[in-house]
């Protein structure tokens, strides 16, 4: 009986609001710069799809709206809570500079620190190309980021911050797909993003190739999530009709191949 109505109960749950969210954790080692590259396949208003995940940071690209693309650059402050005014100012993350078509601010609601977005409309298709740069000074650790303007053949050298992060090198490497619409619409509509390319420069200067992935999702109660590799390219999809294929916390891997570390970087990134 007891059962029964815990059953009947569970039928009654309102739907979930969102898609669920879906993350590649990357097998590498720690580095100071970490390049990759990321194409949309299927984007709707409400997502953000990140390309390079740390475990003080993350640089992606997301579609605000119709029309309105960012790629979004964000650091965390070395605190706990969510509201970025309580925040010592000693405590917060530096702004050295920036583009000046980038918008620098605050955020809040998800652990507090310092964001950059920079207007970009991108497309479904395109190649799009990330490099974040980490360079450790005592205490503290600067970060510079990286996109490719595909339209003006450039590297675009968007901000470079500066947190106390106790000497930390990027690790924790991963990526993520994931919807902040949050309308219960959202949850019924695709996102899916193709990660490939991706590499991992250490201090010295050796650069480790990234062929290797966990597969996970957060705790909303959906199956409409899945991850695989093919063509040399790790998947990330979620929301709508997708349909599960790889379990959660599996292992996916690229299949052996000679590859080559990227040549045309940013003129101006970091030398080992």
């Amino acid at each position: 009986m007891i059962l029964a109505v815990g059953f009947l109960l569970h039928l009654q749950d309102p739907p979930p609001k969102a898609a669920r969210s879906v993350h590649l954790w990357w097998t590498a080692p720690a580095g100071a710069v970490f390049y990759h590259e990321m194409t949309i396949v299927e984007s709707t208003p409400g997502s953000y799809f990140m390309a390079c995940g740390w475990n003080t940071g993350y640089f992606g690209i997301q579609e605000l709206g119709k029309d309105e693309k960012i790629v979004l650059f964000s650091v965390w402050d070395p605190t706990k809570g969510d509201d970025p005014k309580v925040v010592p100012a000693d405590r917060r993350v530096e702004v050295l500079k920036n583009d000046p078509a980038a918008k620098i601010g605050r955020f809040g609601g998800e652990g507090t620190g310092a964001q950059c977005k920079y207007p970009y409309l991108w497309k479904t298709g395109e190649t799009c190309r990330f490099v974040i740069a980490a360079s450790v000074e005592d205490k503290k650790t600067t970060y510079s980021a990286w996109f490719w303007r595909s339209d003006a053949k450039e590297w675009k050298a968007l901000a470079t911050f500066r947190a106390l992060t106790g000497g930390s090198p990027l690790k924790g490497l991963y990526s993520f797909v994931e919807d902040f619409r949050r309308d219960g619409k959202s949850a019924q509509e695709r996102r899916r993003a193709v990660y490939g390319n991706g590499w991992i420069r250490s201090a010295p200067g050796e650069w480790s190739p990234i062929v290797r992935a966990r597969f996970t999702a957060d705790a909303t109660p959906l199956l409409s999530i899945d991850a695989g590799v093919a063509d040399g390219a790790f998947m990330l999809a979620t929301g709508g009709d997708v349909k599960n294929t790889t379990k959660l916390n599996g292992e996916l891997m690229l299949p052996e191949a000679r590859r080559a570390p990227p040549v045309d970087l940013p003129a101006d990134l970091p030398k080992p």
